[in-house]
């Protein structure tokens, strides 16, 4: 399975094409962030840390995960 990363320093955004059912649940919640006419279509420069969390947490499919970056004590 193709696994893309997309970063911005405290995390990562893990995209797993296959798993996603394009519910747009991401596109709803933070559309600045996610555009799937943009290349890249995930810009994390667009939201907080806390926001992006908060709003993979909500990922019907689970094709959305993040990961943390070891160098970072708390988000």
């Amino acid at each position: 399975m193709e696994i893309r990363k997309y970063q911005n320093g405290e995390i990562a955004i893990l995209w797993k094409r296959e798993a996603c059912i394009h519910a747009g649940h991401c596109v709803r919640a933070l559309p600045q962030v996610y555009d799937p006419k943009a290349r890249p279509w995930i810009r994390l420069e667009n939201a907080t840390t806390r926001e992006l969390i908060d709003q993979v947490a909500g990922c019907p499919s689970g094709a959305l995960t993040i990961q943390i970056d070891d160098n970072q004590n708390e988000l």
